[in-house]
């Protein structure tokens, strides 16, 4: 397993080699937390001066290979770091808030502390969410466990199955004021922010068992209210 001094140094020439003007780097994504493998990529948020990308585009979202290796590049002004941010969080999932304030730095300056402190207090506070969008929320999920109950095709079945356990897992973390993830984040999400729950809803899920999920998930909506779905408004 790649260690953490390797995998730095790499990023660092990387960086050194293809973006010397960066005034802020930092490594993210499982090298930083020490769970790489020799196939992960190699992700990296840079913070650059406005105008030093090329084209004088103010973002950049690219794939690399250096060293043998894949590297995932996140570049942004600093303005545009707080756009882009500020879009995640509109959409509860901070990915590159989560990046910045979580990574192993690589390269510092005034303007990295800056928006690492802004990222880390954004983070803190927890997504914000009114009520209404919690009910249209619940009422998507009752949805999805009607289909699945009624659903006798076994490839729909799977689909629905999925479909529901990431509805309400998304629901129960918004319901405690916990950011989302996508993919392997959202269990990580649900595991760190809502870990009551977590055991019994991933277990109902990966058990492919319909009965026990639509149970399990009866029981985790009784507290919000059960399933809503008469006098909605959307």
């Amino acid at each position: 397993m790649p260690t953490l001094d390797a995998e730095s140094a790499i990023a660092e020439q990387f960086v050194a080699s293809l973006f010397p003007a960066a005034c802020g780097a930092v490594l993210a994504g499982s090298s930083a937390s020490g769970t790489s493998t020799p196939t992960s990529d190699l992700d990296l948020v840079l913070i650059c001066p406005t105008g030093a990308l090329d084209g004088g585009r103010s973002s950049l979202a690219a794939t690399y290979e250096h060293s043998g290796r894949v590297v995932e590049v996140f570049a942004y002004s600093p303005e545009a770091y707080r756009t882009w941010a500020g879009r995640e969080v509109d959409a509860h999932r901070p990915v590159i808030l989560t990046m910045l304030s979580e990574g192993v730095v690589l390269r510092s300056g005034p303007a990295l502390h800056d928006l690492q402190t802004w990222a880390r207090d954004v983070l803190s506070a927890g997504p914000r969410i009114e009520q209404h969008a919690l009910d249209v929320r619940r009422y998507a999920v009752s949805a999805l466990l009607d289909d699945l109950a009624d659903a006798d095709d076994p490839g729909e079945r799977a689909l629905l199955l999925a479909d529901a356990f990431t509805a309400l897992s998304e629901l129960l973390l918004l319901t405690q004021r916990q950011w989302l993830g996508s993919g392997k984040w959202l269990l990580r999400r649900l595991r760190t922010g809502a870990p009551a729950v977590a055991d019994r809803l991933i277990g109902a899920f990966a058990s492919g068992e319909r009965s026990l999920f639509l149970q399990v998930a009866d029981d985790l909506l009784a507290p919000l209210g059960g399933r809503l779905q008469a006098g909605i408004v959307r």
